[in-house]
């Protein structure tokens, strides 16, 4: 088959929160004909929902958003594949096959991508330290297919701690978090609630905070650890209420199909075990000849451009990033976000033929909330006076928690398409003027 060559002024790799916002808000100024994302799968999912995926409070089906629908209906043009290498000398890279699951068929065939200026944003994938087992014995809740395995075995777990009772033995089942960040405790209190529902799929014989048993390994002091200390004990109460156990300084050492072990030699039994404890960038970051910090992250400047790179830019959990301040910027969504609307500036001035802006990327801090169940979250909002910032919990702070999830989808989708849209919006606004959280 000949090889199939497209051309785009501006290639995004990568549909996550930022390289997805980029697309959406440059294809809506430049069009399809100037602006191109590409990504391997063909549904995008707000990565903080995953942990409603994998307890099964959220269907993946009604939450994911098409990228070829939101191509359409934002003027950009869509390319279903993984990047699988880059020719910066040649400002190509090349997107793999895509085969058929069921009969190995070819669907799409392997194409090259020429750009005038290319943007990663491929996200970043989990770091186990070297632990051994961590690999081969753990989900990681890094994209939709994690979270439906852990769905989906959690679920057989269930049936058979369900048959085990009938049977008089009643042993139930331990699930094991290890890493007490955000991922980590949404993860529990939503697993916590979502067992209680497990009763429609006929387990009535369980009493799920008896035999579902939750606990969170933390290597830290405390759980959210990079939080304020009183947005962390709030959370521990939480997780306590909900009877879930935590346990802090405790440094994982091996991991087997059924228990942890601890460095201390404690053992923690575990039928089905998540790791939410670190994350690094993909591996196919190294062999692009770029150049990468200790974590695998591209090295980019303050303006978001890759070091010794032209016209190559990285934003994201893969950018190492040293703001105009010199401050590192955090891996989280709220950066993504900020710098997907730096990018934006940057290719607008450039598509109408100005100068490149002077201002640097600044990372700016507006605060975190972490939902810890259905009902409740917890977070801190940072304050535009001398660096106050305000702690936040219960429903005030679920209707913000909620308003981030329902803005990401208005900076997608390009317009406010409901009321509750607009009231989330509004109730964010009026608790504090910086809103763009996560």
């Amino acid at each position: 088959m000949k090889e199939l060559t497209l051309r785009s002024e501006i290639v995004i790799v990568g549909g996550g929160a930022g390289g997805l916002e980029l697309a959406c808000k440059l294809g809506r100024k430049l069009g399809p004909s100037k602006v191109t994302l590409v990504d391997s799968r063909l549904y995008h999912i707000w990565k903080p929902s995953l942990h409603e995926v994998a307890a099964g409070t959220l269907d993946i089906h009604q939450e994911g958003l098409s990228y070829q629908m939101l191509a359409h209906d934002n003027g950009f043009s869509f390319v279903f594949g993984p990047m699988t290498a880059l020719d910066a000398a040649s400002k190509t890279i090349t997107v793999g096959a895509i085969v058929a699951a069921t009969d190995n068929d070819e669907v799409l065939p392997e194409r090259r991508i020429a750009y005038g200026s290319l943007v990663l944003a491929v996200g970043s994938t989990s770091n186990y330290f070297g632990v051994p087992g961590a690999m081969e014995h753990t989900i990681s809740l890094n994209a939709t297919e994690d979270a439906e395995r852990f769905r989906l075995r959690m679920l057989r777990l269930m049936l058979a701690a369900e048959q085990d009772h009938e049977e008089g033995k009643g042993s139930g089942l331990d699930v094991v978090i290890i890493g007490g960040g955000a991922t980590g405790v949404e993860l529990a209190a939503e697993l916590r609630e979502a067992s209680g529902a497990y009763v429609t799929y006929g387990f009535d014989q369980l009493d799920v905070k008896r035999d579902v048993r939750i606990t969170i390994l933390e290597g830290a002091s405390r759980v959210l650890a990079p939080l304020p200390e009183k947005v962390s004990s709030a959370a521990n109460d939480l997780l306590a209420k909900r009877g879930i156990r935590v346990v802090t300084d405790c440094r994982v050492t091996q991991i087997d199909r059924d228990r942890v072990v601890d460095k201390d030699g404690n053992v923690y039994p575990s039928n089905l075990c998540v790791w939410a404890a670190g994350i690094k960038a993909p591996d196919l970051l190294a062999s692009t000849g770029l150049p990468t910090a200790r974590g695998g992250q591209v090295e980019v400047d303050a303006h978001l451009r890759v070091k010794g790179a032209d016209d190559i830019y990285a934003l994201g959990d893969c950018a190492a990033c040293v703001d105009g301040k010199g401050n590192a910027v955090p891996p989280r969504a709220q950066a993504a976000h900020q710098q997907a609307d730096y990018l934006v500036t940057t290719f607008l001035r450039k598509s109408r033929g100005h100068a490149p802006q002077d201002r640097p990327y600044e990372y700016r801090d507006y605060g975190s909330l972490v939902s810890v169940g259905r009902s409740t979250s917890v977070g801190s909002l940072m304050g535009s006076l001398r660096g106050a910032s305000w702690f936040v919990q219960g429903t005030m702070a679920r209707l913000m928690y909620t308003s981030l999830h329902l803005m990401h989808h208005r900076a997608v989708l390009g317009t406010m398409r409901t009321g509750v849209l607009a009231l989330a919006r509004f109730l964010v606004r009026r608790a504090t003027p910086l809103v763009k959280l996560h």
